[in-house]
């Protein structure tokens, strides 16, 4: 009896299981949500979309998420991009940094089309222009957060929500998570795991769409060039590791794509790059190629920080099989409009001072007294007669005019008094002798050192 009930509880569950598969079927696609993928920024775009590499674009959280451990002020940024049949994507998000070198950031994107013509199936066709119109269009919704785990590893997390009108309605979903290693100054090397979560989409009919996670890699490196003026910032993004279709999916040049582990030149061909050089004034100057497949894929682009608290971009993109597409974004941040940069990012005035002096940040032996000394006007002393002359004038008065010793004047005095005999003793003149400069050595001076307090003033 216990074998039986066993058997029909089994069949029961196998039973359920189907039915739940077979209502909602995953289908592993290529490329499920593939707005997730679309570069924003201007910036990161004429970079050759080395998105995972660049620092700073707060276009890019949904790719590197792991930036918002830098972020030092509020920024709110917005794009807008121009596609080919008036196909439209424009994107905005806010950044906030948090204590402990954290960061949150927000996003919202759409991208579709409108006043799209169409014809009911067994209407008749209008006359003139007097069509039916239509609009299809993906709206996400992102939020990402990043928070610095040692000193030269910072970690990010991102979650896409994504919504689909279309002809018929659907939800979509999507994890990333990014991080960035500090190998020495100026050079860095980041890796993105691109839907831990998996890129999943469900449509209203009851589809249901997967595409697997891939793994993505990206290196950076800063040159400064102090006779220019400026410094070169190179940047480096590979193809993903695990799937082909990864380097598939936007070139049709790309007809190999072989994974690293088959033929590592061929999946470093797959990858994209970019360079750029800032001036320390504001202005940079990018280009880049989306693929090294082919030199029709050729990026380039300007930007220019106004004043610290704007930031204007503008990249242009070709395509070997698309026209050209430009791109525009800014990004403003309201507290550097009224404030100067701080010297901490997350740090008040007295504590970055503080943080400064403290032994833990210098350490005892490195400290150096410099003492400051004022300078001091050298005075003159004028003598009337020289010391010798004086002691003879001295020895010639009597016994009973000279002073106790208690009362006897230096030799050095500002004005000499002249010494009186008696009218009996007959006293022989002297001829007056110019003053003698005699310099007086400064009094010494107290090493001035500064305080915490001076350092804030």
């Amino acid at each position: 009896m216990s074998f039986l009930k066993k058997n029909i509880s089994l069949r029961f569950c196998f039973l359920a299981c189907a039915l739940v598969s077979s209502a909602y079927a995953a289908d592993r696609v290529v490329g499920a949500n593939a707005t997730l993928d679309i570069q924003p920024g201007a910036r990161s775009a004429a970079l050759g979309s080395t998105t995972l590499a660049v620092e700073g674009d707060y276009l890019g959280l949904g790719t590197n998420a792991y930036q918002l451990t830098q972020a030092k002020y509020m920024w709110a940024s917005f794009s807008h991009t121009a596609y080919y049949e008036d196909t439209k994507y424009d994107y905005a998000s806010m950044v906030i940094p948090l204590p402990k070198n954290q960061g949150i950031g927000v996003s919202f994107s759409r991208f579709g089309a409108d006043d799209i013509p169409y014809i009911r199936e067994g209407d008749p066709l209008p006359e003139g222009s007097d069509y039916n119109t239509l609009s299809i269009a993906d709206w996400v919704f992102s939020v990402a957060w990043g928070r610095r785990i040692i000193d030269r590893l910072d970690l990010g997390l991102a979650f896409h929500v994504l919504y689909r009108d279309m002809d018929q309605s659907g939800w979509g979903f999507r994890g990333d998570a990014s991080a960035r290693y500090q190998i020495m100054d100026d050079f860095y090397v980041a890796g993105l795991l691109k839907g831990w979560t998996s890129s999943a989409a469900s449509w209203e009919s009851g589809e249901f769409e997967y595409s697997a996670p891939e793994f993505y890699l990206a290196l950076s490196y800063g040159l400064p060039v102090q006779y220019l003026y400026g410094k070169f910032n190179f940047y480096w993004q590979s193809a993903g590791l695990f799937h082909r279709e990864a380097r598939d999916l936007d070139y049709e040049t790309d007809k190999n794509g072989k994974r690293i582990w088959e033929n590592p030149l061929d999946w470093l061909s797959g990858g994209r790059g970019g360079v750029e050089f800032a001036f320390d004034f504001g202005l940079k100057l990018r280009v880049g190629l989306s693929s090294f497949t082919t030199f029709k894929s050729v990026t380039a682009g300007a930007g220019l920080t106004i004043a610290n608290f704007l930031v204007v971009d503008y990249a242009f993109e070709s395509h070997p099989v698309f026209s050209p597409v430009h791109r525009v974004s800014v990004s403003f941040s309201p507290y550097l409009f009224g404030h100067k940069p701080r010297e901490e990012g997350h740090l008040n005035k007295t504590a970055a001072a503080k943080k400064l002096v403290t032994e833990d940040e210098l350490p005892a032996e490195n400290f150096v007294e410099e003492p400051v000394l004022e300078s001091v006007e050298e005075p003159v002393v004028p003598v009337s007669a020289p010391v010798d002359s004086v002691a003879k004038a001295t020895s010639t008065a009597p016994a009973d005019s000279v002073a106790p010793a208690d009362t006897v004047a230096p030799v050095v005095s500002p004005v000499a008094p002249e010494a009186k005999a008696p009218a009996s003793t007959p006293v022989t003149p002297t001829a007056p002798q110019a003053p003698v400069q005699v310099p007086v050595a400064p009094a010494p001076t107290t090493p001035i050192i500064e305080t915490d307090d001076e350092i804030l003033e």
